[in-house]
């Protein structure tokens, strides 16, 4: 799996898959993590394309914060489907992560 993956700015931004299920998330998270500690650390995580996901594609995303905050940074969520704020939701996740309803808000909230 290769995620889309660019830099804005000195955010990495990260665009998510279409279905990020157990079949996919274990190569994801590696690769989101792979992103991460190559970078600054503050990280922006598109869900616009991202239509399906399971628990493991929240650990996924969980794994990026966690990473993220170890290089004393934080990963800021985008473009959320209402589907998947649904999961956020459910799960009690859309208290842990700043969301935003477009990536320029999220990069721009690095500062």
């Amino acid at each position: 799996m290769r995620l889309i993956h660019r830099q804005e700015n000195g955010v990495d931004v990260v665009c998510l898959p279409e279905r990020l299920v157990t079949a996919n998330a274990g190569d994801a998270r590696a690769e989101l993590k792979q992103i991460i500690q190559a970078g600054s650390g503050r990280v922006v995580v598109n869900l616009g394309d991202t239509e399906l996901m399971d628990s493991s594609g929240l650990a996924v995303v969980v794994a990026g914060l966690q990473t993220a905050r170890k290089m004393a940074g934080d990963l800021h969520l985008a473009e959320m489907s209402d589907t998947i704020w649904a999961l956020f939701e459910l799960t009690r996740l859309h208290r842990v992560f700043q969301i935003f309803d477009d990536e320029a808000a999220a990069v721009r909230a690095f500062g």
